[in-house]
């Protein structure tokens, strides 16, 4: 069933948006001010010497900005509150993000450090405070704030009935349904009959109906164009509900191209190139900050270690599948003895290829670190679906459903798959199924937030250890 945009009517949705972003300016510039009298005290309070309003502007130019691209003020009434507040961390990150950036790379922008940082810890707190007072106040209002569109529902089939669930089901949308006409159905369990179709005309003019929802098979053409023009001869908006349920099992998006809508059976976020910018910044910043602080002194150490209880090379290169299905080499420490299976056979557990050094470095990922590299090459991310071996891909392909569209991503070093227990051996029947599912969920649903929150559950995870890292 196609995803249902937010169509509903928001009474004071521009004086809302308005309000929050006003609030919003004046929580950052006061805490700016109280940060400012803290870095200066006592001067502070007598002479402001040390304020620059075109520095000011600029902040406040910059955090307008960071919120337009996180869209924090877009469908403020009709927004669930976990999308609101993940809306509002991604905005103060990037707040952050741009803040270091200006510091660093301009130099004549000289604002004190220890004031950015107070400021920051004080704007934190205070807009997340005020967005959870703002959704317990419009939990509370929300009847009121919003003006709830009366609609009817042209044909009582499986289309139309999975309509008027998803409208009941989602009163934040804004809709009431008033029931529905169809020829051919004697009741529905999803609302009243009014009707034939041909009585709609009559009962949407009576009842002053300002919505019609169609959602007739193909077939019946003849009548949705009736239904059409008599809609825009009574100013009556009319929306057309496309039956695509035995292509699409889920959610789609819709595009329009002109005049013609194009659906595709799922939402890509990073098809969207600021996202991909943004996923960039992050998986760059990570993967030089792993290197320099990390693999400086740990690479040196543990090639010892690993030279010193078996021959071989300290890294081991395999050929595995990438972005779009371009093979690359993706790194690693080597963790086994050198052998003619590596390159196609899984390690097991108790494997006897492993080495002692190996077996700690596979129980806590550290074999895996070398792949910061091939982030910083770009051929990997820090997060996404984990590469797999080129054989294992041309099976998998062959045997598992949609298996090809997780290549539509860069691999990663960690993903949402593994992350929920779906790591190591695959020779359990459904456990390659269950982390291909898992890697599509990620690429229809990815956003900077989550990517944060698998990193953190990545460390948790290597810090606690994992039963399925062998």
């Amino acid at each position: 069933m196609n995803q249902i945009y937010y169509f509903m009517t928001e009474k004071y949705a521009t004086y809302y948006r308005l309000i929050g972003a006003l609030m919003d300016l004046a929580l950052i510039n006061m805490a700016g001010y109280i940060s400012y009298l803290i870095c200066y005290w006592p001067f502070g309070f007598s002479g402001h010497q040390n304020i620059n309003l075109l520095q000011v502007l600029l902040i406040n130019v910059i955090w307008f900005n960071v919120t337009q691209l996180s869209q924090l003020y877009h469908n403020m009434l009709t927004k669930d509150a976990i999308p609101t507040i993940r809306q509002a961390f991604y905005s103060l990150v990037l707040f952050g993000l741009f803040m270091s950036c200006l510091a660093f790379f301009m130099p004549e922008f000289k604002v004190s450090t220890r004031l950015l940082v107070i400021t920051v810890l004080l704007f934190a707190p205070l807009f997340i405070s005020g967005k959870v007072v703002f959704l317990m106040l419009r939990r509370i209002h929300r009847e009121r704030l919003m003006a709830y569109t009366r609609v009817v529902i042209i044909g009582a089939g499986p289309v139309g009935l999975e309509l008027s669930r998803i409208m009941e089901s989602q009163p934040g949308m804004g809709f009431r349904v008033v029931g529905f006409f169809d020829d051919e159905a004697v009741k529905s369990p999803g609302g009243e009959i009014l009707g034939k179709i041909g009585d709609c005309m009559a009962f949407v003019k009576q009842y002053q109906i300002k919505e019609i929802y169609c959602a007739l098979p193909d077939r019946a053409i003849d009548k949705i164009n009736q239904l059409m023009t008599f809609a825009d001869q009574e100013m009556i908006r009319f929306k057309l509900v496309p039956d695509v349920k035995d292509y699409f099992k889920k959610n789609v998006n819709v595009q329009m191209l002109g005049h013609l809508p194009v659906i595709s059976p799922r939402t890509e976020p990073l098809e969207n190139l600021t996202n991909q910018l943004f996923k960039r910044i992050f998986d760059v910043f990570v993967s030089l900050a792993v290197i320099v602080f990390i693999m400086s002194w740990m690479l040196p150490l543990f090639a010892i270690l690993i030279k010193l209880e078996s021959k071989g090379p300290v890294f081991f290169r395999q050929l595995r599948s990438g972005k779009d299905n371009e093979p690359f080499y993706c790194l690693k420490f080597r963790s086994m003895k050198v052998n003619e299976d590596a390159d196609q056979k899984q390690a097991s557990k108790n494997d006897n290829r492993i080495t002692r050094i190996g077996a700690f470095m596979r129980r806590t990922s550290i074999d895996e670190l070398p792949q910061f590299f091939n982030v910083l090459f770009h051929e990997m991310s820090v997060v996404g679906p984990r590469p797999h071996m080129i054989q294992h891909t041309t099976e998998y392909s062959a045997s598992i459903d949609h298996y090809m569209v997780r290549h539509f991503l860069l691999p990663g070093i960690t993903g949402w798959a593994q992350v929920n227990g779906h790591r190591g051996e695959t020779a359990m029947e459904g456990a390659m199924e269950a982390r291909v599912n898992g890697d599509l969920w990620y690429l229809e649903n990815w956003s900077m937030f989550l990517d944060f929150k698998i990193v953190f559950l990545t460390v948790w995870q290597v810090v606690g250890g994992h039963k399925n890292a062998y």
